[in-house]
């Protein structure tokens, strides 16, 4: 239907599922059923298209999908294979956090990207290290590969390889070594340049700013504490990222007050122990599910 807003979302994977999490979040009521196509949200006039990943950026720029959720590596990939594209990053979403590195084996030669010259690059994103080699002037060959590019040394197919790492391990069996970081990737949300309908329009601010609030408080805590009146001023200091705390005085003790405060960053107990050295008591960290500033 013309008036609902259509966002493209990869159909499975570790990706899908977090996404799902983030909109459902945010307050969208909706189900995925087993291979279907569509999902439709039943509190807004929102439309979930269920795709492969690597088609998203492609139904954002011809208009099948008014928006996707993606990750910035297939983003980037298909940004730079095909330079006519309309898309761009709207938000970065900061889950499902990736590298694209280049690894070799890790008692060959290859220790640095300069030793890369006149050698073979097993890869599923050609585009990204093609760029990647021109841009740094170094005169290697990429060999497409669509799975399994860790058994391309192995198996002499090629000398190094360019893949996702997450944690690693798939490398270390593999006998690999990173030794270049090409591109840092996170789910990103992507849209483009064209104009919305006025009704489109409206859920799409109110929507982005549903997810603002969960990024927003996802690393977010909510501290309460008794602080003596003196040392106020220090204390806030120690607060990672918060605004001006709630100063409410305390009538049981004319010398403390309760101190209330929206911290943004990372409260570590490292935060907590100077807290308490600065006289802090009864010290109380919240998790916060959602922000809207």
């Amino acid at each position: 239907m013309p008036d609902r807003l259509r966002i493209a979302v990869q159909k499975k994977g570790r990706l899908a599922d977090e996404s799902f999490t983030l909109l459902k979040k945010c307050g969208l009521n909706f189900s995925v059923r087993g291979d279907g196509l569509l999902a439709r949200v039943k509190n807004l006039p929102i439309d979930l298209l269920l795709v492969r990943d690597d088609d998203i950026p492609n139904f954002v720029a011809s208009d099948a999908s008014d928006f996707g959720l993606v990750g910035e590596n297939v983003f980037a990939e298909e940004i730079m294979g095909v330079k006519a594209f309309d898309i761009k990053i709207v938000r970065r979403l900061g889950f499902s956090r990736c590298n694209l590195c280049l690894a070799a084996v890790e008692n060959s030669a290859i220790k640095d990207p300069s030793d890369l010259n006149n050698k073979k690059i097993a890869t599923s994103y050609p585009s990204i290290l093609k760029t990647y080699l021109k841009n740094n002037n170094i005169n290697a060959t990429c060999v497409e590969m669509k799975g399994a590019v860790e058994l391309a040394p192995r198996i002499n197919i090629a000398d190094a390889i360019c893949d996702l790492v997450s944690s690693g391990a798939t490398l270390e069996a593999n006998g690999l070594k990173v030794f270049e970081t090409i591109l840092e990737s996170e789910a990103v949300l992507v849209g483009s340049n064209r104009t919305l309908v006025a009704n489109k329009q409206r859920v799409y601010e109110r929507l982005l700013s549903r997810i603002d609030g969960v990024i927003s408080s996802k690393d977010s805590k909510y501290i309460m504490l008794n602080a003596p009146e003196d040392q106020v001023d220090i204390i806030t200091k120690l607060l990672p990222g918060s605004d001006a705390p709630t100063i409410i005085p305390l009538s049981a003790d004319n010398n403390l007050v309760a101190m209330q405060a929206v911290c943004t960053e990372n409260v570590f107990w490292e935060t907590l122990e100077a807290l308490k050295d600065k006289g802090a008591r009864s010290i109380l960290v919240l998790p916060i599910e959602k922000m809207m500033n």
